[in-house]
């Protein structure tokens, strides 16, 4: 027979589950797709996500020639985070259930923190607009060069966040505190009295406790051919059909390009390709800004794996048409990469809700099997398993917190990154 959660600890579970809601910060900053379990198993855990569209118009009335085909692109979804937290209490420990109730609250903290973690990587590591400061985090001019970029991009101006490591993000309050602007008080004193920046330049901005680092990028000298006969454009396709005929889908948000050298080039590393223009998604119009590409993986000695692909529509077609991100104004066999994460700093990560998707999967964890088992499932639809399970052999109670969930970046070019401290 099962063992059974006695009131005290259904009670504990609650306020466990509640706590976890409390610090679940930046998942909840991320939009949420809920699968079906069934089919999850089915599919190892993998489901395609489809990206946004992006339209073409034509001018006049006569629509004859401009039936064109559109390219549904998508990404592979994965719930591959597995976390727990186990622990185990003897019968005398059990007497002081205070020290119970620290346990359970050490064990949420950090799934929490596991699956902030998980987003807050996703975000660093592929986020692919670059923001580079020469100073340090000051106040609304930094934060406006990422409204600014992702305006340019034509990303819809609700839904932004920004999640600042917590000495740039003082940085910020810190200059609020003293501003002598019209707040009518409020804005300087919160960020005076809790060094809370609250929402600054269409961003809801958030503090974190960690930040990821990037470190200098040490590779110079590099140059990519940008002409139409070197062939570094990517045409963007929905499937690929292997050699034995098999069709599969194919994920967009990456491409392998040929460069002179990746002599210390590094996984992370941000550049700017000369001659290469950012463009509007929808009008397509040159911003007259460098676009940022990011490195994903180094390959080979001349190649390498970046983010976004350089979808330049140089050879025309409908899928390059419509998904087109940049421009090469200046084509050239050794067009100079520069790269811009010219020192270590940490990663302030910056996103569009829609572009970071969370994925809560589920255990089927059998009843009455020997320990007893208790459900709850948080406000952005994580499951929280818990268990406890006697040893009457040692007189040892064991117990664990569980929780399964995927993070995916749809769009990594609704996704960037702010460093501060780069000194070209």
């Amino acid at each position: 027979m099962a063992n059974g959660f006695n009131k005290e600890e259904r009670v504990a579970f609650e306020e466990i589950l509640e706590g976890f809601n409390d610090v679940l910060v930046l998942s909840n900053a991320v939009s949420v797709y809920a699968t079906d379990q069934t089919l999850m198993e089915r599919t190892s855990n993998q489901i395609w996500r489809p990206q946004p569209y992006i339209a073409r118009s034509y001018s006049g009335t006569d629509m004859t020639s401009n039936f064109g085909d559109y390219t549904q692109l998508s990404v592979p979804a994965t719930i591959g985070f597995s976390k727990a937290v186990p622990w185990s209490m003897t019968a005398t420990e059990l007497r002081d259930q205070l020290q119970e109730g620290r346990l359970g609250e050490a064990a949420y903290q950090k799934l929490a923190s596991d699956i902030n973690v998980s987003v807050t990587n996703v975000a660093s590591n592929q986020g692919t607009l670059v923001v580079t400061r020469t100073g340090a985090a000051t106040g609304f001019d930094d934060v406006a060069e990422c409204e600014a970029i992702m305006n340019e991009a034509g990303i819809a101006m609700n839904d932004r966040y920004l999640a600042l490591s917590t000495r740039d993000y003082n940085g910020m309050a810190s200059n609020l505190s003293v501003a002598p602007r019209s707040f009518a008080g409020k804005k300087t004193v919160t960020a005076y009295e809790k060094a809370m920046i609250g929402e600054v330049a269409s961003f809801s901005t958030l503090k974190m406790d960690y930040a990821n680092r990037i470190a200098a990028a040490a590779g110079s000298g590099v140059t990519i051919n940008t002409t139409d006969a070197g062939a570094q454009f990517h045409t963007p396709v929905a499937t690929t059909t292997a050699a034995t005929g098999e069709v599969s889908n194919y994920d967009n948000r990456y491409d392998v390009v040929t460069v002179s050298s990746t002599s210390n080039v590094a996984a992370g590393d941000c550049f700017t390709i000369a001659g290469v223009n950012a463009v509007h998604h929808i009008t397509k119009q040159d911003t007259g800004q460098p676009k940022t590409f990011r490195v994903i993986s180094v390959e080979s000695g001349t190649t390498m794996k970046i983010s976004p692909p350089i979808i330049s529509n140089q050879v025309a077609n409908d899928a390059s048409e419509s998904y087109q991100n940049c421009v090469v104004n200046t084509k050239a066999t050794n067009s100079a990469i520069t790269f811009i994460n010219y020192d270590a700093a940490n990663i302030n990560c910056f996103w569009h809700k829609d572009a970071i998707e969370l994925l809560p999967g589920r255990y089927a964890v059998p009843e009455n099997a020997g320990a007893d088992v208790m459900r709850g499932t948080t406000d952005n639809g994580i499951e929280v398993v818990m268990q406890k399970q006697y040893d009457i052999n040692t007189m040892m109670t064991k117990y664990r917190l569980d929780c399964l969930y995927g993070v995916v970046n749809k769009q990594p070019e609704m996704t960037g990154i702010l460093l501060f401290g780069q000194t070209p």
